[in-house]
This record gives C-alpha cells, sequence and structure tokens, in this order.
C-alpha cells in the first residue's frame, strides 16, 4: 500500500473537486517508479492482490504496444478487480479480450466504423445535430445541456446504426447510464450491496433488446448494423448471439457514454477559455480537427483500462512480475508535461498532440473514434454557428472511478 496521503482506490477520491485529482496524478508522476495500490473491497468480486498505477505516458504506450505481456483477456480490462463469471455473459466483448479472439471479433465488427463507412453516416449525423439545436432554442436558455444536447446526438446516431428504434432511446440511455454509473447513487441507488444485481439487469435487459431484433433482422434484413452483423460472413466466421449482444452493450455504452462526456466537457472548457472559443469562431471549420483533438485530450472520458502481466517484464526501469496488475490512467497520461508543453491549458491548436484519449497504441484502439470524432465536429458546428454564445454553468460530476463524466450541466444563451 502507498504511504501518500490520498488512494486511488478509494471511491471518496473519485468525488474530491477536480483539482485534488490533478495534483495527485501530478505527485504520481513524479515519482520515479509507478505507485502500487491494494484494491477496494466489494460485494460481488474477491478482493486482488492490488495493482500499479501506470501515469507516465510513456509507460501507457509501451504498456499499448505489448499486449501479448499487458492482457486484457484475464479477468477483463474495464474493472480493476477480476470479475466474476457471470459478468462476461454481458460484458465480456472484445474490450475485454486477447488475440487471437479479439482479432475475430474485431475483424468482423470493424467494416461498420471505417473512415468510408463513417463517411455514409454524415448527412444522418448533421440532420440530428441541426434537430437537437432546433430543440434547444425551443426550449431556452437555462436547460440541462448534458441530457438535452450531449447525450441525444450520439445516442441517436448509435441506435439508427443499429436499427434501435426511436421508442427505445431512453431505455437504452437509462440502462447504459446504470452499467457506467460506478458510485454514483443516482444510478446505482444507496445500496451498495445491490449493485451487482442492477449491473447484470441492465446487462440482461440491452443484451434482449438486441437480440430480439437480431432475431428479425436474420428473417428480414434491412440495411442497418444489426443486419449485417448477423448475417456476417467474414472468412467462415459469424458472430454468436451472445457476442452480439455483448459487442451491443460494448457500442451503446462506449459509443454513448464516452461521446456524450467529450461534448460536455467541451463546452464547459470553451465557457472557461473565452479566447479560444473567439480563435475557434474566427474559423469554425478549419480549426475544428484540432479543437476536437485537445478537446478529447482533456475531457479523457475513460480514466483508465487494467491489464495483467503475463511474465516478467521490465519497462521504462521497472521489473513488472507475472500475474500483477498494472492500470492505465489515461486521463494522467494525457496530462503529462513530459509530451505536453503547459498540460492543462486548453489550446485548440496544440500540435503535435499525442493524446490517449482513445486508448493507447495498438490492438484495442478506440474502434468508434472515427464516429466520435465526426461526431463532435459536428456538433460543435452547429452550435458555435448558431448558438455562439452558449456556455456551461457549474458541472455536476458524475461519481466513477472509470469514466470521468459530467451528469448534469445547465447551459446559458
Amino acid at each position: 500500500m502507498t504511504v501518500l496521503d490520498f488512494d486511488l482506490s478509494d471511491p471518496d477520491f473519485w468525488a474530491k473537486p477536480m483539482e485534488a485529482r490533478e495534483e495527485a496524478f501530478d505527485r504520481l508522476r513524479s515519482r520515479e517508479n509507478p505507485v502500487f495500490f491494494a484494491e477496494m473491497e466489494i460485494a460481488y468480486a474477491p478482493q486482488g492482490p492490488g495493482y500499479y498505477a501506470l501515469v507516465k505516458h510513456a509507460d501507457i504506450l509501451e504498456a499499448s504496444r505489448n499486449p501479448e505481456v499487458f492482457c486484457s483477456g484475464d479477468g477483463g480490462a474495464t474493472n480493476i478487480p477480476d470479475m466474476p463469471a457471470e459478468f462476461a455473459e454481458y460484458f465480456g466483448s472484445m474490450i475485454n479480450m486477447d488475440d487471437p479472439r479479439h482479432a475475430r471479433l474485431r475483424r468482423i465488427v470493424s467494416r461498420a466504423f471505417t473512415p468510408k463507412m463513417i463517411k455514409q453516416f454524415e448527412a444522418d449525423v448533421e440532420a440530428a445535430a441541426g434537430a437537437i439545436v432546433d430543440d434547444l432554442l425551443d426550449k431556452g436558455s437555462g436547460c440541462d445541456f448534458v441530457t438535452e444536447v450531449a447525450a441525444r446526438l450520439p445516442l441517436k446516431i448509435i441506435c439508427d446504426m443499429m436499427g434501435i428504434p426511436e421508442r427505445d432511446y431512453q431505455y437504452v440511455f437509462d440502462r447504459s447510464n446504470m452499467i457506467l454509473g460506478g458510485f454514483d447513487p443516482e444510478y446505482t441507488g444507496d445500496d451498495v450491496n445491490q449493485v451487482a444485481e442492477r449491473l447484470l439487469t441492465a446487462g440482461m435487459e440491452l443484451q434482449q433488446l438486441v437480440q430480439d431484433l437480431a432475431a428479425q433482422r436474420a428473417d428480414q434484413p434491412t440495411n442497418d448494423l444489426t443486419s449485417s452483423l448477423v448475417n456476417a460472413n467474414i472468412d467462415g466466421e459469424k458472430l454468436t448471439m451472445q457476442e452480439l449482444g455483448s459487442f451491443f452493450i460494448l457500442l451503446v455504452v462506449a459509443g454513448n457514454e464516452t461521446t456524450r462526456n467529450a461534448i460536455s466537457y467541451g463546452l464547459r472548457l470553451l465557457t472557461r477559455n473565452p479566447g479560444q472559443r473567439a480563435l475557434w469562431l474566427e474559423d469554425i471549420d478549419g480549426r475544428a480537427p484540432g479543437a476536437v483533438e485537445e478537446i478529447v485530450r482533456l475531457a479523457s472520458p475513460v480514466n483508465f483500462m487494467r491489464r495483467k502481466v503475463t511474465r516478467d517484464f521490465e519497462m521504462n526501469g521497472h521489473l513488472y512480475r507475472q500475474g500483477e496488475k498494472a492500470v492505465l490512467f489515461y486521463w494522467a497520461a494525457n496530462r503529462d508535461a513530459a509530451v505536453f508543453d503547459d498540460p492543462y491549458r486548453f489550446d485548440i491548436g496544440r500540435h503535435p498532440n499525442p493524446h490517449v484519449g482513445y486508448g493507447g497504441p495498438g490492438p484495442h484502439f478506440c474502434l468508434g473514434a472515427h464516429l466520435a470524432r465526426r461526431e463532435i465536429t459536428v456538433m460543435f458546428r452547429e452550435l458555435l454557428r448558431r448558438v455562439p454564445g452558449i456556455e456551461a454553468g457549474k458541472p455536476d460530476r458524475l461519481h466513477s472511478m472509470f469514466i470521468n463524466g459530467i451528469k448534469h450541466m445547465e447551459c446559458t444563451f
């Protein structure tokens, strides 16, 4: 256990003001070797042996480039404890796998997320963003930017891609909030002993939703992604119904929650940095690529992924032993002064900007990065053109170790 006066495994640490988190990770990055933390005790998983917190950009790059050493599949990547077997049925998608099984699944689903395919959705994204801003203007100043703007675009695009009807949008939204609710009682309730049951129920309900749809598409295919996946046969390989269900959960949770939070943090950053807003307004389209990358760097919607060491391995002067856990804190790496000049400054012209907001290099780099960039770009283009003075109020942050989220945030214009 570390002798520092904070503990990354303590849920209360993640409820502290952002300045306290920044100071803690600055102190961790200043140390020569990674710090080892004990794991938190939770009701639905055995307490593990502890983990090294990787907070330096260089460490996260090297661990990501060596997936055969820092593996994702032994106990899962999205939780620090090794999750019970029953969780794998719903949350065992490719993000929690290693090759060759990971490569097989990614090969089947990746064709829907190439830049060429995303280009086909461009008109849909633009139309959806335009309708969302129409509704924002109708509702008027003072509404919740997260629920009325930031959350709506990625939710609609993902559901439309899969062929989920509009009547089920809220159903999907509520259950994705439950799955990524962390320690937040707004989503997971006050009784920590019921968290596992709530997670499993939400996973089961989302899986059932897409499996019912897939059964229809198997007999009556349309042009949606569910039809493509259920009927895909790539080199003789097809998704099982369980794999399809787990992939859908990954897609709606990752594709909805992360982009929503990037858009929410983006407005907060523009509000606190009026000079950067003015700069972007001078050339909305031309400066959008740099602005979006800088928003993702500072938002870092996914705080971490976990890896387990498969063999003794020396990395950047430290020896990691077989069976040890390493947690890759992307949020911290994106503020590493060794890589980013004045790392806490919001600079839409920052170049280069080698952030790890979509994960590190290697086989687990975010499959939906192209789509996320497009959605953030289009949403801010619409906002800056039509509501250029929109500002964010104080964010109500999600109490979570895994997701750097904003639950609610008033906007004024």
